[in-house]
């Protein structure tokens, strides 16, 4: 899910250099941003590329004003924000946006993966969520045994951080570990096995296991325990206001996602493209959340169908990324139309909740009139918007159900194998280029219930999976890390077009004797 990435804990690590978490997200400040030539490109947008340590666009950013914009500081995920990177020495420009995040092109040899997943965690005994104060003793236990940094909010534990990985809290307890950037799919997986021996470690002997899926299967959201991190409690009053599903999402999804690179604003929109139109395919290839409330609920990625009806001024298939226009700016005048959720002042999450960033930056938002917004105020903003893919300073592919370890490593597969190799690429850019609007929404909305076996023009999506599962393995073998292994239940998956969560319910109406109780054990870390 990586709900809200609680960016802003901020420690200085070398001057120029500003290095932040999540896929990829260590990038040199450049000199200055000077204008390159614009160049040719299939896409119809200029190309910004950053191989030569300068951005594009026109922006004449120096890098004294970028730092000083930013604090002049790295944001660690799941820390609040701090004081001194909330006081604004100027206003921000509409370039200054723009700049932020054409900063994450880098050359190829720089591209990293990174891969966050979240879980589910239960008192074996009873199949209960974790409660705060267990969550804390987990926490606790880790950082002591495994030396990992301690992260607070007031006298609450919240998260963790060890280098460039760390594990946070979202809404209902759902523990996350979002990945330092590795270079290969094997460093990769061996951060999560790495991960879960630690987390196991400690939680076996408090009683605590952790389920791998995409949503609750047994428990109400009322039986979730909420956690003691603010600005959970501006969104928990607000997505009521905004559609019917949000307080789900919070509280009772999780997800497996992988964040990665691009060396130029063309290089971007491509990924983009294919990110948006192959995201329902991985839906159905990962569905693996077929149950609500200890009963079958209908769908196969429930997790999915509930950000259907979260709040879709921040969600959804973003259609205008198909537009010839796009490109960095065009997403800022997305961005900015997004209503925000709050600012950090003074040690205080304060509710802006569906106010204007544009508004903001006009020194006009009502809560704190005559202030201005600092790039961390837009980096907090920027992780406020959840729709299939989102951009930072890298792509995020947010599409898919969390799921047992195995999934945990297939999924960045996947997606390398697609977006990381030049051939695979193009190849997808060809075969929807001619997918319509209409089209890719119709997956997006059919998919979560059926899966593989959706209708698309003359065949079901388990033969474009097929295809495409293809593609990224040949990908993933281009890039000669021997790396399409990770592939092989994907690949499975696809040939028989039998999704993990059709497997779960065939289980529950035979094996399990219509009792959800032993997904528990069947899917446990």
């Amino acid at each position: 899910m990586a709900l809200v990435s609680n960016t802003g804990s901020i420690h200085r690590i070398g001057a120029g250099t500003v290095r932040y978490r999540g896929g990829s997200m260590a990038f040199n400040l450049p000199t200055h941003m000077e204008s390159l030539k614009m160049k040719d490109n299939p896409i119809g947008s200029s190309s910004l590329s950053c191989s030569s340590g300068n951005i594009t666009h026109g922006l004449h950013v120096d890098r004294v004003r970028m730092a000083s914009k930013l604090g002049g500081r790295v944001i660690v995920a799941a820390s609040p924000p701090t004081e001194d990177a909330t006081v604004a020495t100027e206003p921000l420009t509409k370039e200054d946006l723009v700049a932020y995040l054409a900063s994450g092109c880098k050359p190829k040899e720089k591209w990293r993966i990174g891969t966050e997943h979240e879980k589910f965690g239960f008192e074996v005994g009873t199949l209960r969520p974790m409660k705060y104060d267990q969550i804390a003793g987990l926490l606790n236990g880790i950082a002591e045994r495994f030396d990992w940094e301690k992260i607070m909010e007031g006298d609450n534990i919240i998260g963790l951080q060890q280098g460039k990985q760390s594990i946070s809290l979202e809404p209902g307890g759902q523990f996350e570990l979002s990945g330092a950037p590795l270079e290969t799919l094997h460093q990769t997986c061996a951060e999560v096995n790495s991960h879960l021996y630690q987390v196991k470690a400690v939680a076996e002997e408090m009683g605590i296991g952790f389920l791998g899926m995409g949503f609750q299967p047994k428990w109400r959201r009322e039986d979730i325990p909420i956690m003691p991190k603010g600005r959970y409690e501006i969104m928990r009053n607000y997505m009521p206001k905004v559609g019917s599903l949000g307080l789900d999402m919070m509280f009772r999804t999780c997800t497996v996602q992988v964040n990665l690179d691009f060396d130029s604003e063309a290089d971007m929109i491509k990924k983009f493209r294919v990110g948006l139109a192959l995201q329902p395919i991985a839906t159905a290839l990962f569905a693996n959340s077929p149950f609500t409330e200890g009963k079958p609920n209908g769908y196969l990625s429930m997790r999915s169908q509930i950000w259907t009806d979260t709040d879709n001024d921040r969600s959804g298939m973003l259609p205008f990324v198909f537009d010839d226009s796009f490109g960095f700016e065009k997403y800022v005048d997305y961005a900015l139309d997004v209503p925000m959720y709050f600012v950090y002042r003074n040690k205080k999450y304060i509710d802006c909740s569906g106010m204007s960033f544009r508004d903001f930056m006009a020194g006009k938002l009502a809560p704190v009139p005559g202030q201005f917004p600092t790039l961390t105020d837009w980096e907090n903003h920027l992780t406020t918007i959840f729709p299939e893919v989102r951009l930072k300073r890298y792509l995020e592919m947010r599409g898919s159900d969390g799921g047992p370890w195995r999934r945990l490593c297939a999924l960045p597969a996947f997606w390398v194998g697609l977006l990381y190799d030049e051939d695979s690429l193009q190849n997808i850019l060809d075969i929807t280029a001619d997918w319509t609007t209409e089209e890719r929404q119709m997956l997006r909305n059919k998919v979560p219930k059926t899966g593989l076996n959706t209708p698309f023009r003359d065949g079901l999506v388990r033969h474009i999976a097929q295809d495409i599962v293809k593609i990224a393995k040949d990908g993933l073998e281009r890039r000669g890390f021997k790396e399409s292994g990770f592939l092989n239940e994907v690949t499975e998956v696809a040939r028989t077009g039998v999704t993990p969560a059709e497997k779960l319910l065939e289980l529950y109406n035979g094996k399990w004797g219509h009792n959800v109780d032993p997904v528990f054990e069947e899917l446990l870390y």
